[in-house]
């Protein structure tokens, strides 16, 4: 749409709006009025964001609620961890010198892009016959028991071993010292640090994505590399770690309510290694289930990070090209491939199945995009709202209500859908730069679209963080508040001076925010009421804490009753065995 003259959108903000689509797919109910989309003298809210969320350095992370897909939108689970409204998140590589909060970090590069962009060079550079031919063997995957093999040498990510070396799995060391010192040191109305964690894991050089963390009952798991581990909420004491046949290479934000979860898993190694290989574990017990592969084929699917979720008893696994679906509880093929050229390459977990779908045109670019409910159990199409040409679904901020992040090229726009599907509304940004931290910025691989951090949402308002000036040397924010029905800002809170908020969840009809630690100050997590404010803290980590809380890297974060938990999405290190002693999770609570 183009916009008169000294109208268009300011720059900065949201720039370019996105006009809702006209004809069967995404037009607004009868009898609503058009909105401030598109409008000359209302510009829409996503747009040109210099640098924008795509591709921009991530930014810490934590939980979703049941209204919300995000990295910790598991479905509830019993146990002195368990928040009624959910659990479960995700992984990425630090890089030397501080920046933004210091020590971990908020706003560095990662490894994600740059190994995904050697991947991608080398498959095409000298792969032509296997792009062409590997795992097209014209045999359907069968679902077996899984037999995972003994410890032994581990390939790394030049193919390599480190050998059979004596330090891996040898689990963490005893912190306590640590701990007791930190909270020797707290002042009145902060937390004590219950526990801390290091990795345990020997990993490749190139280190290792973190996935978790998932709730179920007192135990909090985390997995990484081929280790899957479950630790006690209370004092992190390992409960059980069980050893994965190969590399971790994805997996779903969520388990399923009874604790399972379907993790993906490579098979081959080394440059030869693929994506498509689904391994079930008992959360509850630490015991592996069945264990199958998938056919992956072309180029499109080939070189697609694989994006999981899990919905009811359904684990998708989508592609570009195609999602296939299998039931969590024996691994047997619900579907794949559906009717027409429109195909899923990505749901959001949660109790209701939302798609992404891509469109194959003449053009053979997938730029045609859909965002359907789809009927897990059967891949049934439900309803489908069509994207403006051009635009591509980037994420789910939430599910219900519905919150879709669109992007085309360094434009970025968030519509709201009806239950229905239809279209709603969009936010109008301003002059403000927003910042969220997603799958796509944290992990190297298994990009799903349900796990950001910094946006929430409830059925009448939308909450999204503000970019910091990443060239202050004590970077702040604020939360911004948008009308759900109109697009329009509500009100605008700032966070504490040198400390960035980041939304999470809302409960109780307050949106509860991560607040980053700094020099000298502890992180934790804050609230505010609807009507906006002063942010009020529920949770104060302790201050003495602060430079352990900022060795965690890119942390996602949950909070459940009364606690907080912090999970590094990456772990590496410049020496070898620098990631066995890596800082990896930290718990606070009274």
């Amino acid at each position: 749409m183009t916009q008169p003259p000294g109208q268009q959108p300011p720059q900065g903000g949201f720039g370019a709006p996105y006009d809702p689509p006209s004809g069967p797919y995404g037009t607004q109910p009868p009898g609503q009025a058009a909105g401030p989309y598109g409008t000359p003298a209302q510009p829409g809210p996503y747009g040109t964001q210099p640098p924008g969320p795509y591709g921009a350095p991530p930014q810490p992370g934590p939980y979703a609620a049941p209204t919300q897909p995000g990295p910790y939108g598991a479905p509830p689970q019993p146990g002195p961890y368990h928040a009624p409204t959910q659990p479960g998140p995700y992984g990425m590589q630090p890089q030397p010198g501080p920046a933004g909060s210091g020590g971990g970090g908020f706003f560095r590069g990662g490894r994600g892009k740059v190994v995904g962009a050697v991947l991608a060079v080398a498959l095409l550079a000298g792969g032509g016959v296997w792009l062409a031919t590997s795992g097209d063997d014209g045999t359907q995957p069968t679902a077996k028991k899984s037999t995972a093999p003994g410890p032994g040498p581990s390939p790394t990510g030049d193919g390599k071993s480190k050998g059979t070396d004596k330090k891996k799995d040898q689990g963490p060391r005893d912190l306590r010292p640590e701990v007791d010192g930190i909270n020797a040191k707290r002042k009145p109305g902060e937390a004590k640090v219950l526990w801390l964690q290091e990795g345990g894991v020997d990993l490749p050089r190139s280190g290792s994505d973190v996935y978790g963390p998932w709730f179920v009952g007192d135990t909090v798991v985390k997995a990484m590399f081929h280790t899957v581990s479950g630790y006690s909420v209370a004092d992190g004491s390992q409960k059980w770690s069980l050893r994965l046949p190969s590399a971790m290479c994805a997996a779903p934000s969520q388990a399923t309510a009874d604790g399972k979860i379907v993790l993906g898993i490579e098979t081959g190694h080394g440059d030869q290694a693929l994506c498509n290989g689904l391994q079930m574990v008992d959360l509850t017990t630490g015991k592996a289930g069945w264990h199958r592969t998938y056919k992956r084929q072309g180029a499109w699917d080939l070189l697609s990070d694989p994006a999981m979720a899990i919905n009811g008893d359904t684990v998708t696994v989508g592609r570009k090209t195609r999602t296939d679906a299998f039931r969590v509880g024996d691994g047997k093929v619900l579907f794949g491939k559906l009717p027409g050229n429109c195909q899923p390459f990505g749901f959001a977990s949660g109790p209701v199945a939302v798609a992404a779908a891509s469109c194959q045109t003449a053009a053979d670019d997938h730029k045609e995009q859909l965002v359907e409910r789809i009927d897990p159990a059967t891949g049934k199409v439900q309803w489908t709202y069509k994207v403006k040409k051009g635009w591509e679904v980037a994420q789910f901020y939430s599910v219900s209500p519905l919150v879709v992040s669109l992007k085309k090229g360094q434009d970025w726009a968030i519509i709201m859908l009806n239950a229905d599907g239809t279209y709603r509304s969009q936010l109008v940004g301003g002059t403000e730069n927003y910042k969220t931290q997603c799958d796509t910025d944290v992990v190297s691989v298994g990009k799903n679209l349900d796990n950001c951090l910094g946006v929430a949402a409830d059925d009448r308002t939308v909450y999204l963080a503000t970019k910091p000036d990443e060239s202050d040397p004590a970077p702040t924010n604020k939360v911004v508040a948008f009308d759900l029905a109109s697009g329009q800002t509500k009100w605008k809170a700032a966070a504490p001076a040198g400390q960035i908020l980041m939304p999470m969840r809302v409960e109780g009809g307050k949106v509860l925010m991560y607040l980053s630690p700094a020099k000298n100050k502890g992180g934790g997590i804050a609230s505010l009421p609807p009507t906006g404010g002063t942010p009020q803290m529920l949770l104060r980590h302790p201050a003495s804490g602060a430079e352990a809380e900022r060795d965690l890297f890119e942390t996602r974060v949950a909070y459940l009753n009364g606690r907080s938990l912090l999970l590094s999405t990456s772990i590496t290190g410049i020496e070898d065995g620098d990631e066995i002693r890596a800082k990896s999770m930290a718990a606070f609570g009274s």
